[in-house]
């Protein structure tokens, strides 16, 4: 039997301990190589794009010689007005990529050791910087189509006769919310959250180009793509697979997410369920790369990334 990838060398590119040890000077121009890597390092002015700077390497900072912009090694990126040292910020994305199934807000508080509002709102920031990477993506040839509802958990009374039904609409509290995942064979997962698997129909036109193949489920909620896309259908309450016809991999991407919910965050519903599906739609589309190339990929979305309007200031909103 062979190896599983996780369990492999392969896997294991990525020295904690490495990051965490290096000087402020190193963090600085680790992150300066990678967010100017197309320019072999060398900083551009993130407003008007100009190469000619003055630099003040007692601030670490440059000064465009065309706008005359201020700005700084993290100016313009999701990280932009951060307060964190920036070796602790490499390290919190060492520590988010090492959990397979995520990593909570708490937890990276106590490795960081900062307040839990300084890790929640960093953690949010990797997710956000992640989930752009997907932004005008389409799916095409074979692609799984399913939902699966999260939150408004309503428990269940210790008498059977009392019990009830905690799918039925009346027993909601209009909390609960379905992703839908469009996962195409061979290819990435794309999520999305909406209130029903219905509503879901505009995006998925959207992000899967025309002539697609689409797998479903027997659920109404599917009956409106065969107008548009040939659509292939299973009964689970039949068979989990009919020849090609199954949902089998978009259910397997349901199941990272339960686990991340289950053994990792606890309550991932709400306002912020779409991050989280987004995170482990990442998670899910790179598994097969090992962990090195994970952080890196992660440090370059987030220096790519623009400045949050979301998380930028989100504790001082919320108090006023």
């Amino acid at each position: 039997m062979s190896q599983h990838f996780l369990l492999s060398s392969k896997a294991r590119t990525l020295s904690l301990a490495k990051v965490m040890r290096m000087s402020d000077k190193e963090a600085f121009e680790t992150f300066k190589q990678i967010r100017w890597v197309e320019n072999e390092g060398n900083p551009v002015c993130p407003r008007c794009g100009g190469a000619d700077l003055y630099t003040c390497k007692a601030e670490s900072l440059w000064k465009c010689k065309s706008c005359a912009y201020r700005f700084s090694v993290t100016s313009g990126t999701i990280f932009a007005s951060r307060k964190l040292p920036l070796r602790d910020i490499l390290s919190a994305i060492a520590i988010f990529v090492s959990g397979a199934k995520g990593h909570s807000a708490l937890q990276l508080s106590r490795d960081l050791d900062v307040q839990y509002k300084t890790a929640f709102v960093l953690s949010h920031k990797i997710r956000e910087a992640l989930n752009g990477q997907t932004n005008g993506e389409t799916l095409k040839g074979e692609v799984e189509i399913d939902g699966a509802y999260f939150g408004g958990y309503i428990k269940p009374a210790n008498r059977k006769e009392h019990r009830l039904d905690r799918r039925s609409r009346y027993v909601q509290n209009g909390k609960r919310e379905v992703v839908v995942v469009m996962r195409q064979r061979g290819g990435d997962a794309i999520t999305s959250v909406f209130k029903a698997e219905h509503d879901s129909l505009p995006a998925i036109q959207q992000r899967v180009a025309a002539g697609s193949t689409i797998y479903a489920d027997d659920a109404k909620g599917w009956d409106n793509l065969h107008g548009r896309f040939l659509t292939k259908r299973i009964n689970h309450s039949e068979c989990y697979a009919d020849g090609s016809a199954c949902t089998n991999q978009a259910e397997s991407f349901f199941s990272r997410l339960r686990r991340a919910e289950v053994g990792t965050h606890h309550h991932i519903a709400g306002p912020y369920l779409a991050a989280y599906a987004g995170e482990m739609a990442w998670r899910e589309n790179n598994r097969r790369v090992s962990n090195g190339e994970q952080y890196l990929m992660m440090v370059s979305a987030a220096s790519q990334a623009p400045v949050s309007r979301q998380w930028k200031g989100y504790w001082q909103r919320e108090a006023a």
